[in-house]
């Protein structure tokens, strides 16, 4: 028997054929008593998946509109931030940032080169008006991941915010 084609990109992946059939179901009201039942098993099924008791926020939008979303609510006109590009999702999260008014630096990798903590100490320490960093964790484009906890405590020790792209950590 022929095997339907299978997707192997980075986004969309494949999903079960039960789930292609529930998601050819009829949408529900995201404001009506249907959602509002479903809503405390997502968050128990979400809280059980990512291993924390914190409080789950779903937010129906692609990746570019979580982080736009972060961005626009994070980052004010005006702000100096600091995008950690290594590829380019990290440069739509800059580009985002300067849609949105912030005076954009970037430390710029060679694409397939994680980021150095040393490099983003030496340009924290010189640039003492970037308020937030931005940093993709895993950049799909290049398939490098960013050695998050190093780069965040460096963040954490200049004081300033960070805000992370994880969408495909």
């Amino acid at each position: 028997m022929l095997q339907p084609p299978q997707l192997r990109i980075p986004g969309p992946t494949p999903v079960p054929e039960r789930v292609q059939r529930a998601m050819a179901a009829p949408m529900i009201n995201h404001r009506g008593p249907e959602f509002r039942a479903l809503l405390p098993e997502l968050e128990t099924g979400l809280r059980w998946a990512f291993q924390t008791e914190n409080d789950m926020l779903i937010f129906p939008a692609s990746g570019t509109g979580g982080l736009e979303s972060a961005v626009a609510n994070l980052v004010s006109p005006g702000e100096r931030v600091l995008a950690v590009t290594i590829g380019a999702f990290g440069d739509r999260f800059a580009d985002l940032a300067g849609a949105f008014g912030a005076g954009v630096a970037r430390l710029t990798l060679p694409w397939g080169e994680a980021a150095d903590p040393e490099d983003l100490d030496a340009l924290l320490s010189r640039e003492p008006d970037i308020t937030t960093v931005l940093i993709t964790h895993n950049e799909t484009s290049t398939g490098v991941t960013n050695p998050l906890e190093t780069l965040a405590a460096v963040v954490k020790r200049h004081n300033r915010l960070l805000v992370v792209d994880g969408v495909s950590s």
